[in-house]
Formats: structure tokens, sequence, C-alpha cells
């Protein structure tokens, strides 16, 4: 079943809810660790974040931060071309070692 926006974003909310208590922390302590005002955080949790900067916020604050990257997984390639052709552009240089000096 698809969501809505408001959905996702009331769940979202429940459970940065439900993570905060799980740590015994107050609406007001968990404001003051993320760093932004305690209507801030009341409103995500009650509608969901109001920005991606909250967001990101109130996942350090209940070290959830880690799943943050998990949000949007890359696509898997359609084809073995696609793939090597997406390595290629993610493979890092290789550095090549300093040249010596003659006589060193």
């Amino acid at each position: 079943m698809l969501k809505t926006p408001q959905e996702l974003l009331q769940e979202l909310g429940q459970a940065i809810r439900s993570r905060r208590i799980g740590y015994q922390l107050s609406q007001e302590e968990a404001a003051k660790h993320a760093g932004m005002s305690l209507s801030t955080w009341k409103r995500m949790e009650a509608n969901g974040p109001g920005s991606v900067a909250h967001l990101i916020d109130a996942a350090i604050t209940l070290r959830c931060e880690d799943g943050l990257a998990q949000l949007f997984p890359p696509l898997a390639a359609s084809s073995m071309d696609e793939l090597l052709r997406r390595q290629a552009v993610t493979a890092k240089p290789r550095k090549r070692a300093p040249r010596r000096k003659a006589g060193s």
C-alpha cells in the first residue's frame, strides 16, 4: 500500500518520539542536544521533520544517523555494461609512487 507524504511524515515523527522516549530524554533535552528550538522539536514529533537539516540533527541526537544513508540505496545495474560503467566512474584513480631522485 502506498502512503501519502503526510502519512510518512507522521510515522517518522512517531518514530522520533518513540526513540527519544527510549533514551529517556525530554523533548526539551533532545531539542537542546540537537541545537534546535523546543517548538521545532515538538512540531517534528507531531508532523514529521520540517527540513532535512532538522532530520539529520534529530538522527544524530538519537544515535541513528548511520541509517540515513540507507534511505536512498543505489539502483541495481540493469546490465553488465552498466555495472562496469558505474564502477569506472566511481573507481578512484591510483596514485603513482613518488619518483626517486637519481643517486638516492
